[in-house]
């Protein structure tokens, strides 16, 4: 079959690879009908995450199922399915929590309790497509994937429902969900997301949905900016033209939000001289976009993180958290706890999410729009790849 093959950073291509084929009873191998590159996928493509060899990339992906594993009862051939992100086996003490990004059983050479994964040791549950540290599984960015644990990640695609309005339930609006629910946002509040970004845009789709009275995007790119503007309907600030905590203080009684989200990660934007102190720190990326947070949120406010940080900080507002009462949560999206509560919002055309689509490109194309999405150019904000 054809894939996108990540080689090492900044090389990947579309690849002649052996077909997927059922390694456990509990599998199952789908067609894949649609899959897309996440912002989260940059992060292997530009080496801020180590893949020490060839791997297929993707981890938003959906078709139809064309083989099943002697232990799958929920699904049958012919099914269409869209497929979680984490891979959870459903029935461990985590899974039983709902915590599915916490599995102990998908990634059992790489898991364990310290969370140490600059250590290459103490991760959480497989991720599709996401390097050794995450269980070494080949991602959907492909013409055919296996999907473990098929009874209990994936979910049948109620009928009439397009590829393009239901795919990103397998991350990037759950992820978004997932940090408004993680910051309880509710009725009221003044919610201020930094990053116009897919993940970004969608916790500010996800932020309406929970009754936030005042949304604000947050980015640099006046792109991005305005597709933030016309398809969540977000207040926009962009951080180079003023100061953002200043800003927002002005438009709540000098208060701050009472809800900040950081869906940059550490891929924030960073100076010459930031990138040279990283450098000589041992760390990669930036905390910007979360001191952003931290300057931002009100006194006993609530910061949410689902821009992913893979390396320790020095410099991380220990002094500003303790002082301002913040709550603080983060982390990968439980995405298996919300999934059906999700489908039906789509179902019921409460929320719209194929509006952040800028490109559609047939999967040969996936080398040419990583390049063309990790540089942001020509408008690019989200691409579904057609195999």
């Amino acid at each position: 079959m054809k894939a996108l093959v990540f080689h090492k950073p900044k090389d990947v291509s579309v690849d002649t690879v052996d077909d997927p084929v059922i390694q456990a009873p509990t599998d199952a191998i789908i067609r894949v009908t649609s899959t897309a590159i996440c912002g989260s996928d940059l992060h292997i493509y530009n080496g801020m995450i180590p893949q020490p060899h060839d791997m297929v990339l993707g981890h938003e992906f959906m078709g139809i199922v064309e083989e099943v594993g002697s232990g799958v009862t929920k699904l049958k051939r012919g099914d269409r399915i869209i497929v979680p992100f984490p891979i959870a086996c459903g029935h461990c003490h985590f899974c039983d929590m709902e915590l599915p990004t916490h599995c102990e059983n998908s990634n059992p050479s790489m898991y364990g309790p310290s969370g140490e994964i600059v250590k290459m040791k103490g991760a959480g549950a497989a991720l599709y497509g996401y390097t050794d540290i995450y269980g070494a599984i080949n991602g959907g960015q492909a013409e055919y994937a296996r999907v473990l644990y098929a009874d209990h990640n994936p979910r049948v695609v109620p009928e009439g429902i397009p590829d393009e309005k239901i795919l990103f339930l397998t991350d990037i609006f759950s992820t978004g969900w997932a940090a408004c629910e993680w910051a309880e946002v509710t009725n009221g509040d003044v919610v201020v997301v930094f990053g116009c970004g897919p993940v970004g845009i969608m916790a500010q789709k996800a932020a309406w949905l929970h009754g936030a009275k005042k949304v604000i995007g947050v980015d640099r790119l006046p792109y991005r900016l305005d597709k933030a503007r016309n398809t969540a309907q977000s207040e926009v600030l962009n951080y180079t033209e003023v100061d953002i905590a200043e800003a927002v203080r002005e438009m709540t009684g000098g208060y701050g939000a009472d809800v900040c989200i950081d869906a940059v990660g550490m891929e924030a934007h960073r100076s010459v001289l930031e990138k040279a102190v990283n450098v000589l720190q041992m760390e990669k990326g930036s905390i910007n976009a979360l001191k952003q947070c931290f300057d931002t949120v009100r006194r006993g406010g609530r910061v949410s993180v689902v821009g992913v940080y893979g390396s320790p900080y020095d410099n991380f507002p220990l002094y500003q958290w303790f002082e301002k009462s913040i709550r603080l949560m983060g982390g990968q999206a439980w995405v298996q706890r919300w999934l059906d509560e999700l489908i039906e919002l789509v179902v019921q055309e409460k929320v719209t999410l194929d509006d952040i689509i800028t490109h559609t490109v047939p999967l040969t194309e996936a080398a040419n729009m990583y390049d063309i999405f990790n540089k942001k150019e020509d408008g690019c904000v989200k691409v579904v790849l057609k195999p």
